[in-house]
This record gives C-alpha cells, structure tokens and sequence, in this order.
C-alpha cells in the first residue's frame, strides 16, 4: 500500500492543532474566570466535575455513532464538520458569560457541555478517520505521528497566547478575543482536512448504532489488554503534569520558568517523532514504546535528586521525558488501529467504537493522577507554597510515583500486547 503524500499527511493533521488548543484554556482559566465574575469555587468545580462525568456516557456514544454515517455522506469527515462549530460556538459562549450572576451557574454548565461535546465528537471522529486511512503497518505510525505533532503545537498555541492576552487586556477581553480568534483558526483547519484530507481507501458500509455496536470493542482481548497498559501509563504520565506548578514553585523554586520548561517538554517531544516512527517500524510498535517508557523513567529519576536552582538540568530532564512523551503520542493509537483490524468485516471498521473508549480512558488517566497524587501529599503533609528539599515528599510523588507506574505499564506492555505484522510476528 502506497504511502500517503506529506501533504495529505498535513491536511489530516491540520484539525488536530486547534482541537488540542481547545481543551488547555478551559483547564486552566476557567476556574478562575468565573471565580472572578462571582461564582464561588465549589461550584465551578462541581459543574467541571458533572460535565466530565457525563463523557461516561457520550464518548462511546460518539464513537459508536462515527461508525454510522456512511461514506457517501461524509463519513467521520462530516461529523468533524458538524462537531467543529459546536466547539468554536461553545468556546466563545463560555468566555462571554451574561453581567447577571444568578445565570452564570447555568450558563457555565450549559456552555460547558456544548464545547466538550463539539471537542469530544471532533477528536474520536478525527482519531476514527486516521484509523481507518490505511492498513498499512508502518503507515499508521506515520499517521499518529503527524496528528501529535499537530497536536503539540495546539498546546504551545493554547500555552502561551490565552496567558499573553490576559496580561494585555484583562481577563474578561482577553479570554472573549482568545475565543473569538479560535473559530475561524478551527473552522479553516476543518476545511483543510474535511476538503483536502486523504479519504479511507474503502468506502464502507456504515455500521449499525446499537448497544453492542458501542460495547463491541469490549469483546475483543487485544483491546482489553491494550487498553489496560494505555490506562496505566496514561496515569503515569498525568502525574507529573498535575504537579508541575508545585514542583516548580517548591523544589526547583523557579516558577518564573514554568513557560520555559512546558515549550522545552513539548518541543522535544515534537521533535521526537520520526525517531519513534523509524523505531517502530524496524523493531516493532510495543518494543518501541516499551523504549520510550524506559527513557521517560531514565527522566523522572533524576528528577528526584533536583533541587533548588537545578533548573539547567530540570530542563535537560523536560527534553528527555518530553523525547518519551512523543512515543504515546505517535505509537498507542496506531497500535489500537491495528488492534481494530480483529472486528473488520466487508470493509467496514468500527473505528469510532474503539477510539471512543480510548478517548473516554485518556480523561480517566488525568482524573486518577489527580485524584491519586493530591490526596497522597496532603496525606505526606506537603503543604504548597512551603519550600520543599530534593527527595522531599513533593519530589517522591512527582517523579518516583510515575516511575513505579510506569514501569507497571511497561511489564503490562510486555506480557500481553501481541501485534500483528504483515511480514512477521512482534510479540512484546
């Protein structure tokens, strides 16, 4: 099978930049933004909490229903065309809130399910379509590896531009710009892949919308297992990104080089993706990303002997674990895809069933990596904003806990992912 052109590897990226934009700011200011306009915090935090419950229920819902619109209407093309000005309409609401406090509750909840619906249907339906592009082995990773590092460079966008605004501006007109800017960088992204993006080599029948169409990923034991390493090592890498504000502050005690730290871990791990690609495909996709969780483990343990004034060398470990970081990006969706070759009958592929679990379980990695390590320092008495040594407390769970969990993925990963190659067996 002919690999795919670098253009049309560019156009299937385009979308995933402003999708991964999307998400960062409403992690990040929304709490504060509405705290500022009146809302009390445990209010946010309940409709925060609420609204991600319900991906419980949508996000296989939404994948399942991205296997059932046929390809003559568009396929999982339409739905990202549908899904995306959900998101720019939900993201804009959200940041231009009604004067009247007595309606910002509502307000908040209501916009809140119409971004993450948009940005939930557009992201499994965009992960389906890549899927579903090739059956090529080695293509597929070039085709995850494309989407991260699209990806990556929607997290430095949503990094750094929301935050400039704000100091420029102010809160209120600087968010409400933010989201303003976002539509049309979103919907031209959508048109570039919608439009120009490569199309599934086989136009399939669409699949039925049933109960066991959602669950059908369930039966398959290649799933299971894979999606349990992907769990795991989903929470090892959230770990650190839940405490690196406090590792910052606390051990290192440069949080005025936070900014710097995120560009370098994000850079590298852009940077990094041909390596895996290259990787994969001579020693196989597991093998590959069992190396990668090898360095970022090699990472985190230096990290535990930092301490004040290390930021030289914090930043060498941001490019080592950022390097690593680039292997989930590129290899455990390519491994899904070839896991979903098991349930392939007649051309059609249920995709969207599959990477709408996947993408249920990468928001319940981030919501066990919070609710593990937070509880875990109080219960240790680390107190924020209390200056914390090398080896402290705050240093153990921010780089020895991901290790130990890391390194439960990887023999997860080695005992029972089995993939299939084309030319020979790749047992991990």
């Amino acid at each position: 099978m002919a690999a795919l052109a670098k253009r049309a590897l560019a156009a299937y990226a385009a979308v995933a930049l402003p999708l991964a934009a999307a998400a960062l700011p409403v992690h990040v200011h929304i709490p504060k933004f509405y705290a500022g306009l009146g809302l009390e915090l445990a209010v946010v935090g309940v409709l925060l909490l609420a609204v991600r419950l319900l991906d419980a229920i949508s996000d296989p819902l939404l994948g399942a229903l991205a296997d059932r619109i046929p390809e003559s209407r568009g396929g999982r093309r339409a739905m990202i065309a549908v899904a995306a000005p959900l998101l720019a309409a939900g993201l804009w609401l959200l940041f231009t809130p009604p004067s009247s406090p007595a309606t910002l509750a509502p307000w908040l909840a209501a916009t809140l399910v119409l971004s993450y619906l948009g940005l939930s249907a557009a992201s499994i339906a965009h992960f389906a379509l890549g899927s579903a592009l090739s059956h090529d082995y080695v293509e597929r990773t070039r085709i995850t590896a494309a989407r991260g590092v699209a990806a990556l460079a929607g997290v430095l966008l949503a990094a750094a531009l929301p935050e400039l605004l704000v100091q420029r501006l102010g809160a209120d007109e600087g968010l409400s710009l933010f989201a303003l800017l976002f539509a049309p960088l979103l919907l031209a992204a959508t048109a570039v892949t919608v439009l120009a993006g490569p199309k599934p080599p086989v136009a399939a029948r669409a699949l039925p919308l049933s109960l066991g169409a959602i669950l059908q990923p369930l039966r398959n034991p290649r799933f299971r297992r894979l999606a349990l390493v992907f769990l795991v090592n989903g929470v090892s890498a959230a770990v650190p990104a839940t405490l690196l504000l406090f590792f910052a502050a606390d051990v290192l005690q440069r949080p005025d080089l936070t900014p710097l730290f995120l560009v370098l871990y994000f850079l590298a791990g852009a940077a990094g993706m041909p390596l895996w690609v290259k990787l994969a495909a001579r020693f196989g996709k597991a093998r590959a990303w069992l190396a990668g969780m090898g360095l970022a483990v090699a990472a985190f343990v230096w990290a535990w002997f930092l301490g004040a004034g290390d930021a030289a060398a914090f930043a060498a470990v941001c490019v080592m674990s950022g390097l690593a970081f680039g292997s989930d990006l590129a290899l455990p969706a390519s491994l899904l895809a070839d896991v979903v070759d098991d349930d392939e009958h007649g051309g059609s592929r249920p995709d969207g069933a599959y990477f709408g679990l996947w993408h249920l379980l990468e928001k319940l990695a981030l919501a066990l990596a919070a609710g593990i390590t937070l509880p875990a320092l109080q219960w240790l008495g680390y107190q924020p904003g209390a200056a914390a040594a090398a080896g402290s407390a705050l240093s153990a769970v921010y780089a020895l806990l991901p290790c130990l969990i890391k390194i439960a993925a990887a023999l997860l990963l080695w005992r029972t992912v089995r993939e299939a190659r084309p030319t020979q067996g790749d047992p991990a």
